[in-house]
């Protein structure tokens, strides 16, 4: 099995791919988090034409949270162990209209798996379409 930095080293890669790929530069993320541009280049070093790959340094864990909000949690997401992810709590939150939703979408799903439902005790087609509106409204 691959050690830890090994695994943290390829994502640091895939990161400064992912930011080349997209256009967004390296001195735009230093603006934005503070984190000088020649520590950001050892963070996330590019494989410039006729050089040899370097060896991506550790990122500390205060870069981390300086580099939130300057580069986009999908790529920052790369960082953590598979399955956590970084998830922007909501600001303006109606709690009223929150529990609306849950009790909706509960009383929907007991509804599909009545006996006596399109699929029985199993959901059906239009009980799935009807239950993924209703967990998108909860989303947003």
């Amino acid at each position: 099995m691959r050690d830890s930095s090994t695994i943290m080293r390829e994502r640091q890669r895939t990161i400064r791919r992912e930011l080349d790929r997209r256009g967004i530069s390296l001195k735009a993320v230093s603006f934005d988090s503070g984190i000088p541009y020649s520590t950001l280049c050892s963070y996330f070093p590019g494989n410039e034409r006729g050089t040899e790959e370097k060896q991506p340094a550790e990122l500390p864990i205060g870069a981390f949270y300086a580099l939130q909000g300057a580069i986009p949690d999908d790529l920052l997401n790369l960082l953590l162990k598979d399955g956590y992810a970084i998830v922007r709590v909501p600001v303006g939150i109606d709690y009223d209209d929150v529990s609306s939703g849950c009790r909706e979408y509960l009383d929907a799903k007991e509804r599909a798996h009545h006996p006596e439902s399109e699929e029985g005790r199993e959901i059906g087609p239009t009980e799935k379409a009807e239950l993924g509106a209703k967990v998108v409204r909860l989303r947003a």
